[in-house]
């Protein structure tokens, strides 16, 4: 979905009456001046309302002999709400392609700067989405539906830096890896540290 459509749908739902309205119609189709009596408000502010909701295709009318009733489009309503966690939580592979190639290219970059050739880690950067890239390619080399123990999690760090304590902590304040019980096991990527942020 398009930022400006999204933008304009939160908008058009940022607001009590309107919410109200829609939460009336989860119950079935209703004519202004029920909805008018409801809500204690006059037929033109429901009029203004109804306008704004059907701008961004929440609801939509069906005239029946003298009155028009509102109906609410309950799957554009649960494909417009779930479309801003799908934005935020966009994969590389949904975005545009130019921010595609940008953000591979500087995560490049910060692997290149950090890592020595030999691949261990030269130091851990300050900066929080540069820390969060290089936490990233190191818990890329993990094995998926693995469990380790806390010796093993060790050992695999002490392969990129001998701070294996402070990385460990880091992977999992990061939701790279879950803990229980001293057993270490990695997270689906889709909860790994945002990096967008």
């Amino acid at each position: 979905m398009q930022l400006d459509k999204l933008v304009s749908f939160h908008k058009a739902v940022g607001d009590v009456t309107r919410i109200r309205i829609l939460a009336m119609l989860k119950d079935g189709p209703l004519h202004g001046q029920a909805l008018a009596g409801k809500l204690g408000v006059t037929p033109p502010t429901i009029t203004h309302h109804m306008t704004k909701l059907r701008e961004v295709g929440l609801v939509f009318e069906r005239r029946d002999k003298n009155n028009v009733y509102f109906h609410l489009d309950e799957k554009s309503l649960k494909q417009q709400a779930g479309a801003i966690v799908n934005k935020v939580t966009a994969s590389i592979s949904e975005l545009d392609g130019d921010e595609a190639a940008a953000l591979v290219k500087e995560k490049q970059s910060v692997i290149r700067n950090f890592f020595a050739g030999d691949g261990t880690l030269k130091q851990m950067p300050a900066q929080r989405k540069k820390k969060l890239y290089v936490l990233e390619h190191m818990a890329a080399t993990l094995q998926p539906n693995q469990k380790y123990t806390e010796k093993e999690i060790n050992e695999f760090i002490k392969r990129y830096h001998p701070d294996f304590a402070t990385i460990r902590r880091e992977f999992i304040m990061g939701h790279y890896m879950y803990r229980e019980n001293d057993v270490y096991e990695l997270n689906p990527r889709e909860m790994w540290g945002n990096v967008e942020g």
